[in-house]
């Protein structure tokens, strides 16, 4: 068996990972939703569907657009959908936290006013896109290694 599946005795080596990943992709599924909330996104009635001219804020914090929530939606749904098998589960945090550094590069070289910043995105967006991206990997790693150690040690005996 392969490091990705359940080893002797039914011992699940990816049960962490999976519940790491699902966690994540909830979390990204609820600020999609909360995104489209009044009062918890304020400026709602000054949301555009994209582009830097949306005021809307999520907590009056980052900024937020139709195009944005949607895209906390669907990252949100990969998440649940690839927590299922822990290969996937692992694949998500990592490929999502390099997709999120990539979008913190991307911010900060993209002026918050320019026609390139489409999603949109703001100072706040950018720092926690990095802070994302960071954990992501993090969590996709520790839980790749998590896997890799148990598998290594060899059958559970009960």
């Amino acid at each position: 068996m392969s490091t990705y599946e359940n080893g002797a005795a039914g011992r699940d080596n990816g049960a962490l990972v999976r519940t790491l990943a699902m966690t994540v992709g909830a979390v990204f599924l609820l600020v999609g939703i909360l995104g489209f909330i009044p009062g918890i996104t304020t400026h709602y009635k000054d949301m555009t569907f994209a582009g830097h001219m949306s005021d809307a804020k999520l907590l009056g914090i980052f900024q937020v657009s139709i195009l944005h929530n949607i895209v906390h939606l669907l990252f949100g749904v990969a998440g649940l959908a690839l927590a299922r098998n822990t290969r996937t589960a692992i694949n998500y945090l990592i490929g999502g936290g390099v997709i999120y550094l990539v979008l913190w590069i991307y911010g900060l070289v993209t002026g918050d006013m320019s026609s390139a910043n489409f999603v949109p995105v703001n100072s706040a967006d950018d720092w926690l896109h990095f802070v994302l991206g960071v954990g992501m990997i993090g969590l996709g790693l520790f839980g790749r290694n998590q896997v890799a150690k148990r598998d290594a040690s060899g059958p559970a005996y009960g």
